[in-house]
């Protein structure tokens, strides 16, 4: 099984490169200028309520996802995870990475306090959706986004 580790500033090609190789990714995604995304890997690197995480098999990015932490004063002030940014190499699908890196964000989550895991995903996504009923999440919320720009 691969390792999760949070990413480096040198996994931000690998990291794009994974966002863009999925059908919504590839029209929202512009890995050939890889600027915006560095600017946001230090702001994201920088704060202690981030962790944006990579999976490595043999040195090689295969699975990335993002770990904010929300501190909150609903449900008697506690600080929920934020699941952000799921994706799992093409060559590593099906073979247990997913279910890995959601686990790894469980275990994370709790360690750092947190009291609730949530997570969205996009409303056509009917095969993420299945994965993540199966490890055990409930739709249990209608999520709304509107773009700003």
């Amino acid at each position: 099984m691969p390792t999760i580790e949070r990413a480096r500033v040198e996994d931000v090609p690998a990291i794009v490169a994974l966002l863009a190789d999925d059908p919504l990714g590839a029209g929202r995604e512009t890995p050939d200028d890889l600027d915006p995304y560095l600017r946001a890997f230090a702001v994201i690197d920088a704060d202690p309520h981030q962790y944006l995480a990579v999976a490595r098999r043999d040195g090689r990015v295969v699975g990335t996802l993002q770990l904010p932490l929300l501190p909150g004063l609903s449900r008697t002030a506690t600080t929920r995870a934020q699941v952000e940014g799921v994706r799992v190499h093409a060559d590593e699908r099906g073979g247990g990475l997913g279910t890995a890196l959601l686990r790894w964000a469980e275990h994370e989550a709790e360690r750092r306090g947190c009291a609730l895991l949530q997570l969205t995903t996009d409303a056509t996504r009917e095969d993420a959706h299945r994965f993540y009923e199966r490890l055990g999440y409930e739709a249990s919320h209608v999520g709304f986004k509107k773009t700003l720009a």
